[in-house]
């Protein structure tokens, strides 16, 4: 077993002298996965602290608030006044990234969910080696036009890529036809392996879908759902959806009809999670994610200026 004082080597080369865990592991002659140990002991122990601050400024001020209406922690992402809403979601994505690089390490199981935000935040992940971790795919994808494993499996590959992470997909429909179906589905062996997983995490990320406008959400834009079932999406006050479980605005979710039938977490079952990150970005998310927070479902939310300032404003 390591020594207390192998952990502070490896921290202070690491984190005093930016070496990299290769260099470390060569100078005390031991293997990368021995030194990630080590890095995470000294974390664990709390002989190293990390913490994110985010900047002074009218960014800061919104994320205080919203962190202290809400009881969550916020990073409000600083965007120019005439930015796109592709270039707000660039930005969210990065830092979304760069948060996630920090939060994860050996061990760590990462549920996430899949949409056009999340493969934003794929595609600006740096690698990060880890041992023993996993990544799981929290909602299913298939639907009648497509079978949604091509999709999906990238993006879970992508995340569980960036980590060295055993990848676990959710071979299921986004939506049954039939709540029995589902039921059904859900005793299966090789499915509840999937859901055992899934309650194990240690970090689940998503996003919120909004119903309409700015950047269509995926879940609404790509045939999951018919017509009839987004008019009566809106008949029932649905707002949007966290991983395809739909809201409306005060949070209310269980009667729901059509939410019998989805294959993502419940809110209440994303508050097993202890890390529940939620990353938005654009005019159109500021009412569902409003949803989002009053269902508990957010402990940590990364959000661009513009639409943070529009979710204190309406409140």
């Amino acid at each position: 077993m390591e020594s207390e004082g192998d952990v502070l080597q490896a921290a202070s080369m690491y984190y005093l002298q930016d070496l990299t865990m290769a260099a470390i592991a060569k100078h005390l002659h031991t293997s990368r996965s021995t030194v990630s140990r080590l890095l995470k002991r000294a974390r664990e122990t709390g002989l190293v602290e990390i913490t994110v601050r985010p900047p002074h400024g009218p960014a800061s001020a919104l994320g205080e608030r919203i962190a202290s209406t809400y009881g969550i922690e916020a990073w409000v992402v600083p965007v120019p006044d005439r930015a796109s809403q592709l270039q707000r979601l660039d930005q969210v994505a990065i830092t979304a990234a760069r948060l996630l690089a920090t939060w994860f390490d050996s061990d760590t199981v990462l549920g996430v969910a899949w949409g056009t935000t999340l493969s934003a935040i794929a595609h600006n992940l740096t690698s990060k080696p880890t041992r023993g971790s996993a990544v799981v795919q929290l909602n299913g994808a298939a639907n009648t036009r497509t079978t949604g494993v091509s999709y999906a499996s990238d993006l879970i590959a992508a995340f569980a890529g960036a980590f060295q992470a055993t990848e676990h997909y959710f071979p299921v429909p986004a939506f049954f036809d039939f709540a029995e179906t589902k039921q059904a589905m859900w005793r299966e062996r090789s499915i509840r392996r999937v859901l055992d997983v899934q309650r194990r995490a240690d970090i689940a990320l998503f996003s919120v879908g909004a119903l309409s406008g700015g950047l269509p959400s995926h879940v609404y834009s790509s045939g999951y759902l018919e017509p009839d079932d987004i008019a009566t999406l809106d008949a029932e006050g649905v707002v949007g959806d966290v991983c395809t479980v739909f809201l409306r605005a005060d949070g209310s979710y269980s009667d729901i009809a059509l939410n019998e039938r989805a294959t993502g977490p419940t809110p209440v079952e994303l508050r097993r999670v202890p890390r529940r990150v939620c990353v938005v970005a654009g005019d159109n998310k500021v009412v569902p994610l409003r949803a989002a927070l009053n269902a508990r479902a957010v402990t940590h939310l990364v959000v661009d200026e513009v639409t943070a300032g529009r979710l204190v404003a309406r409140r």
